[in-house]
């Protein structure tokens, strides 16, 4: 159960972060702001992504779309979803639970500047009815990312 593999990564790193679970599914934006109570923007949703010849992850706003001009210039290439198969096989999470914890592999991790306008966001916890509330700033210094600009706001 990858939700494991995140209590792991928050028990050796951050263990005052607490993961909820919910009964219901919150594998949506929509479903996990409003199971959460909290504005869509505040659900940072993970992208599992290939660049060229590396995959990578790319945390941010619940309401931001991906600027393929923006990723060319930031991360060096045209950006393409990994499919869900290759996303459990290189994250360990579902696709609906992915997050920048507790990886089964080790992938760049990319925050992008969105997530910077809330003091707190909900990222999964690797499962479809996990999260965990943080700040971004603590999120992106506990996964070593780097901040990028690479969506547009809706």
């Amino acid at each position: 159960m990858t939700v494991e593999t995140v209590r792991a990564f928050l028990s050796a790193h951050a263990p005052d972060i607490e993961i909820v679970e919910l009964q219901d599914s919150t594998a949506t934006v929509e479903l996990a702001a409003r199971r959460h109570g909290v504005l869509p923007a505040q659900i940072a949703k993970t992208l599992s992504l290939r660049v060229k010849d590396r995959s990578l992850l790319v945390v941010t706003c619940g309401d931001a779309r991906l600027n393929n001009r923006k990723v060319k210039d930031a991360l060096g290439g045209k950006a393409s979803m990994l499919t869900s198969d290759e996303v459990v096989a290189t994250t360990g999470h579902p696709v609906g639970g992915v997050c920048p914890f507790g990886l089964a592999t080790v992938l760049p991790v990319y925050c992008d500047v969105s997530l910077r306008a809330f003091d707190e966001v909900l990222p999964a916890a690797g499962s479809t009815n996990s999260a965990l509330r943080i700040s971004p700033l603590r999120m992106a210094a506990l996964v070593r990312a780097e901040w990028v600009d690479v969506c547009d706001r809706r």
